[in-house]
């Protein structure tokens, strides 16, 4: 056993412990529903993945043919046979009274939802596109029913003409100059002698961000 003198030191440094301790006091800053976060942030490529598969999963994904999702008919069809009639203006004015024709977005929109869904249907090919053609009136071809797939990313804008431009890959400003070296792209001699002053490996990580890196298999 120990001599009295340690146990009474042993004693006296808990009891200095327990004092100081800061656990034990009570915090009033603190919000008592608090919880973590359970949601773990993902990277760009991460999410870029996700939005890739995403999409790839709905434009593979085949049109219902029960006919329970199959919109109405409302003088909508694309094949041609049932294309509604503009009324001629009559001095410049519609048959509104409006001096220009107004853009009807709600039937812009339903056009565009059945268009996506005739070319789901007609996707199959073979006999089905052929029975489809003729029940629409027509006995012709599966070809004339064929349409550019819609989908979020090519109905916005048509491809750009514009010259490219190039970007600083430290900065994000315009840059003019190319650092034969490392390839990287800098906008002014400061960037250009923070690039040289860079670490192995840092350079294609930069490069990597861009999509310009090399990649050995």
């Amino acid at each position: 056993m120990s001599n009295p003198e340690a146990q009474a030191a042993q004693a006296a440094h808990q009891a200095l412990i327990e004092q100081l301790d800061i656990h034990s006091i009570h915090k009033t800053f603190r919000n008592p529903q608090w919880r973590p976060n359970q949601r773990r942030n993902k990277n760009i490529k991460t999410i870029l993945g996700d939005a890739s598969r995403k999409e790839a999963s709905i434009l593979a994904t085949p049109g219902d043919d029960s006919g329970a999702a199959t919109p109405l008919d409302e003088g909508l069809s694309t094949s041609g046979t049932s294309t509604p009639t503009v009324p001629l203006a009559t001095n410049g004015l519609n048959a509104n009274g409006n001096g220009s024709l107004q853009p009807n977005l709600a039937q812009a929109s339903r056009s565009l939802s059945k268009l996506v869904l005739e070319k789901s249907l007609h996707g199959g090919g073979g006999a089905r596109s052929v029975a489809n053609a003729s029940a629409l009136g027509g006995g012709g071809s599966s070809s004339s029913l064929t349409a550019p797939t819609a989908t979020y990313t090519n109905i916005e804008s048509a491809p750009s003409l514009a010259p490219l431009k190039h970007y600083c890959d430290v900065t994000g400003l315009p840059a003019p100059y190319i650092d034969p070296k490392t390839r990287m792209r800098y906008h002014n001699r400061e960037v250009f002698a923070a690039i040289r002053n860079l670490p192995p490996g840092m350079g294609e990580q930069f490069l990597e961000a861009r999509g310009a890196h090399t990649v050995l298999k």
